[in-house]
This record gives C-alpha cells, sequence and structure tokens, in this order.
C-alpha cells in the first residue's frame, strides 16, 4: 500500500494534480488556500488585492512579532477598499472560491482531506467531488490501517479563518481515539517541531496531540503547518512524527508505505 501526504498547498495547484501519481491514495492535511507567502510576495490574495509591497510591509511586521502594527496596516487597507464599495469578507470569499474551484478538481480519487488554519470549512462541501472524503475529528480505514483526521489551528494573534480554542481541539482529538496514523494539520507541542527558522517564530503546537501520541502510541503522527521547522521529524515513544513538508514549495509529497 502507498499513500501520499501533502500540507500547506497554498494554491499550488499544478503539482497538487500530480501529487497522487503512483499512489493508491492521497492524504492531504489542509491549508489549500493562498493568502500570502512569505517567500514569494507578489504571490496570494492579499498581495492581488494591495500590491507586492503592501504584503512585504505586512510580512515583516509578522516576522517581528509586531502584531498590533500589522493590525493597523490591515484596518487601513481593508479601510481603503471598503470606501470603493468593495466589502472585506465578498471580496476574500470570492478569491478563496477561484482557488478552491481549481485546487479541487485537482485532487485525484480517492483523496482523504482535512482543513487547515487559513481554510474556511463551510465552502468545502461546494468543491469537494464524490472521490474525497473530507474528515476531521474523524476516522477512516485505508488499506487496512485506521486513519484518524484532525483539522484547523488553535487560537493566535493572526486571527486566520480557521482557528479553534484548545478545548475544542481536544475534543476532536478524544473523538478519534486510538488510530495507526494520527494526520493533523498543526504538529504536537513539542519546540523542536513548532519552530519555523525562517518566520524566527514559535507556530502553536497542540498540547492535546501530544498527549495523544504518548497514550494512544499511533505508528505515525503526520502534519504539516510549520512551513520551515527545526525539526521535520523525531521519534516519540513508538510513535514517528513527521512534517510532511511545504507542498506549496516543494511540489513533493510525503511517501507513506506498508
Amino acid at each position: 500500500m502507498r499513500v501520499h501526504v501533502v500540507s500547506d498547498v497554498h494554491g499550488n495547484s499544478r503539482d497538487l494534480a500530480t501529487a497522487g501519481d503512483g499512489a493508491d491514495a492521497l492524504v492531504c492535511l489542509g491549508d489549500l488556500v493562498l493568502f500570502l507567502d512569505y517567500a514569494d510576495h507578489s504571490r496570494g490574495i492579499f498581495p492581488d488585492l494591495f500590491g507586492a509591497a503592501n504584503a512585504a510591509a505586512l510580512v515583516e511586521l509578522r516576522t517581528d512579532r509586531r502584531f498590533d502594527e500589522a493590525r493597523a496596516l490591515g484596518r487601513r487597507l481593508w479601510g481603503e477598499l471598503d470606501r470603493t464599495g468593495a466589502g472585506r469578507e465578498s471580496v476574500i470569499e470570492a478569491a478563496v472560491r477561484r482557488q478552491y474551484a481549481e485546487l479541487f478538481a485537482a485532487f485525484p480519487t480517492p483523496t482523504y482531506a482535512t482543513y487547515g488554519n487559513v481554510d474556511i470549512p463551510r465552502l468545502w462541501p461546494e468543491y469537494a467531488g464524490d472521490g474525497t472524503t473530507v474528515l476531521d475529528g474523524q476516522r477512516v480505514e485505508i488499506g487496512g490501517r485506521v486513519f484518524g483526521f484532525v483539522g484547523g489551528g488553535l487560537t493566535t494573534p493572526m486571527g486566520t479563518p480557521y482557528e479553534i480554542s484548545d478545548e475544542e481541539y481536544a475534543a476532536k482529538i478524544e473523538a478519534v481515539g486510538e488510530v495507526d496514523v494520527l494526520c493533523t494539520h498543526i504538529p504536537p507541542d513539542v519546540p523542536e517541531l513548532c519552530y519555523d527558522t525562517v518566520a524566527r517564530r514559535f507556530e502553536r503546537g497542540s498540547a492535546a496531540l501530544l498527549h495523544a501520541i504518548r497514550t494512544t502510541r499511533p505508528r505515525y503522527s503526520l502534519f504539516g503547518h510549520v512551513h520551515q521547522p527545526l525539526a521535520r521529524r523525531l521519534r516519540l515513544g513508538a510513535t514517528e512524527c513527521v512534517n510532511v513538508g511545504h507542498f506549496n514549495a516543494t511540489g513533493t509529497p510525503y511517501v507513506l508505505e506498508w
């Protein structure tokens, strides 16, 4: 059995179209939408609306953890857009819909997917075809192994679309229970797995996920979210914890075989 796993697609529909080649199934751990590319400030919804210079300024403020200034810049730019008669929510949703139409069309059959923190879950049913199974706090058997899926991220100053409380996230982890492969968007709360060496900050990992790994001992914990992690993999007891990679940049899936 061969399963390919991707995360943090961020608009890379070209490589997504071939990500399942040679595999029995594709697993996607979310973040399909590209709002702002930290490596290329000309790509994404934000620079499309406000230009690469403003995108670069926002990235710099966020990287320096000057979140109040970043929010102020965002408010000013969106305020200027609102004065043209274009509402923020409608503009963002239209752009996200365009990306989703292209990305979901690129998924092979079968695909098993969960949400990232920048995704908008309520839109997914409109674009997920018959060959795509969306799971969040749920389990599925693939090739004789049980896979559990938990999507989204935890609350942060960034305020991305699908951030939830620690309690809600922990409840989804508990609902999944014991599995062979635990698939999440965010990593367990382990410093080496949470630190982004380019953004120079710790992303939020889940303590509930870490507890589940230690107590239920899945074969694998697979995740993404941290684009340039200090450690891409490490072993916690019986569990191999793997950041499957920043698919937007690499275009290469992680391969799981048994």
